[in-house]
């Protein structure tokens, strides 16, 4: 949906509707904003505590605590809000006067919100879940589960994608609950969805925004919101995306190779030169003289991380601002780490070059894929079976285990199809390892 003069409007992308609560919508003023209900509600929740025993890069637990996929969400979000407060100042100054200015003050807690929710969906064992449940479906799947299924529906499975599941869960009704899901605000929900397109523009890199299931539930936030959306089927990202993305961004780069030299996979001084290149030769005196103070390593690194997401923040804050028009006529492209100053830019770049040669292609993490994949491709097999042939003894007894909120009786092959996936998308390490276990005979209940 395009407004008069193609382009977005700040005064409809902050909005404080709720999905599923339309009708209750309320102008007046509380104590706490809907902007921060949104994050209070994702603190609580049981997905988000789900978080905690997920892997982020490297094997949990360990007696060297790393990064999980919570304390990475915890952290994005306040990078994300430090990011959108600096944004939301700039803007505040630039539009004084119109109508809408006063909103601006939100961005941060819409960000922060987004920020928390955005990992939600991803499914145990770090980053090669995903490819998991992908290739589970186009290289084991077949002919006997395409059969009955639309194009996009396929498509869905084929390219299974850790974004559109957060949409999912954050937006469907599973049996049992609430209209709306989590019943957050649009401005929230758009804010998260990175490639605002369906499965069947996902293209070689596998990419899209939500599910078949949940397509109707973005349009309808897309109109209220007045994101663009193109000739091709895709919409423009609503701007507060590229701030959500920056700040995964950061943390992600910075925070996996703090971790790496907490593991000594990577060097101290090694660390030290990749992320003093984030700043200017004049100033790395100063730096390392700061470091000097500090006798203990794993301090030295924590303090040039701290100096370096302070960098990244204020310079990716001014890519945004800089940017604004071609943003809200969805027309800019890239991250907006990719069009940080060039010294910042070129550091992020060695960084992300390293990071593939010797943290992610580690031991540590590649164990962690190699037995990710046979557990949940062992799930996926003996669940999905036991959906596709409810009437067997042994599936009768496999979907008794499966919680109620997950419709695997539905009369329709997609619907249970997806409910296996919520199901194993929803695990914890610690869990689908238990599971995958006591299905081989393993570990047995006491007696």
């Amino acid at each position: 949906m395009k407004s008069d003069n193609g382009t977005m409007d700040w005064g409809r992308l902050i909005s404080d509707k709720r999905l599923g609560l339309e009708e209750y919508h309320d102008e007046n003023r509380h104590l706490r904003s809907d902007f921060q209900r949104d994050y209070d509600r994702l603190i609580f929740s049981s997905p988000f505590r789900r978080l905690q025993n997920k892997t982020q890069v490297f094997p949990l637990p360990g007696s060297i605590f790393v990064h999980n996929r919570l304390t990475h969400s915890l952290e994005v979000s306040s990078v994300g809000r430090s990011m959108a407060n600096e944004a939301a100042l700039r803007l505040r100054e630039r539009h004084h006067g119109e109508p809408w200015v006063d909103m601006l003050q939100h961005i941060g807690d819409i960000v922060a919100a987004a920020c928390l929710s955005h990992d939600l969906g991803n499914p145990p064992f770090g980053h090669s879940g995903e490819k998991t449940i992908s290739t589970y479906f186009s290289e084991n799947g077949g002919s006997d589960l395409r059969e009955g299924l639309t194009e996009q529906q396929w498509a869905d499975f084929t390219n299974f994608e850790g974004n559109a599941n957060s949409f999912r869960i954050l937006t469907h009704q599973f049996s049992g609950r609430r209209e709306g899901g989590f019943a957050m605000t649009y401005s929230a929900l758009a804010s998260i969805v990175k490639y605002p397109y369906n499965s069947l523009l996902a293209g070689n890199k596998g990419k899209f925004g939500f599910f078949a299931s949940e397509q109707p539930i973005y349009e309808r936030v897309a109109a209220e919101l007045g994101i663009l959306r193109r000739a091709d089927g895709r919409y423009a990202r609503h701007p507060l995306c590229y701030i959500v993305e920056a700040a995964d961004d950061i943390c992600y780069e910075i925070m996996d190779i703090e971790d790496a030299h907490k593991l000594k996979i990577l060097s101290t001084d090694e660390v030290k030169e990749l992320l003093t290149g984030y700043f200017p030769e004049e100033k790395r005196g100063h730096l390392y003289e700061s470091m000097a103070r500090l006798e203990d390593p794993n301090e030295q690194i924590g303090y040039l991380r701290s100096k370096v997401i302070g960098v990244m923040v204020e310079d990716c804050a001014r890519v945004f601002v800089e940017n604004e028009e071609s943003i809200l006529r969805g027309e800019f492209q890239g991250s907006l780490v990719d069009h940080a100053s060039q010294i910042v830019a070129e550091a992020y770049r060695r960084c992300s070059a390293l990071s593939y040669e010797k943290i992610y292609r580690a031991p540590y993490v590649v164990d962690v894929e190699i037995a990710g994949n046979r557990i949940m491709t062992y799930l996926m097999e003996t669940l999905i079976e036991a959906v596709l042939h409810p009437q067997r003894n042994f599936s009768r007894l496999m979907l008794a285990k499966v919680p109620r909120q997950y419709d695997v009786t539905s009369p329709d092959k997609y619907v249970r199809l997806q409910s296996v996936l919520d199901h194993i998308s929803g695990m914890t390490d610690v869990y689908a390892l238990d599971l995958f276990r006591r299905l081989n005979g393993d570990t047995l209940p006491a007696v």
